[in-house]
């Protein structure tokens, strides 16, 4: 996948507004279910909410995403406080439910 242009990821941010955190990051931090759950979560949903519970500390936060971002291929939206945006677009295209605007 690309990386995504500021005002695609704008778009997507705006998007996610209404959304709600779909998986929570707790104390044990990354663990191979929370990546299988993240990744079925952007499979179904393209766009989703991620939550920081237990780390509070912005360094953690990016190392974490950087993890999640490798093994689920997927782009970061925007990170507000605790809440994280992730988006992967699905490979098929009938299946795709957001449309990014192009340039």
């Amino acid at each position: 996948m690309n990386d995504l242009y500021g005002f695609q990821k704008k778009y997507l941010r705006g998007i996610a507004h209404t959304l709600k955190p779909v998986v929570t990051i707790g104390q044990k931090g990354i663990t191979d279910s929370v990546i299988k759950s993240i990744g079925d979560a952007l499979d179904t949903h393209e766009l989703i909410k991620l939550k920081f519970i237990d780390f509070k500390e912005k360094k953690q936060k990016e190392e974490m995403l950087e993890i999640i971002i490798e093994r689920n291929f997927c782009e970061v939206a925007g990170v507000i406080g605790h809440i994280a945006i992730l988006y992967k677009q699905n490979k098929d295209p009938e299946k795709q439910k957001i449309k990014l605007p192009v340039r």
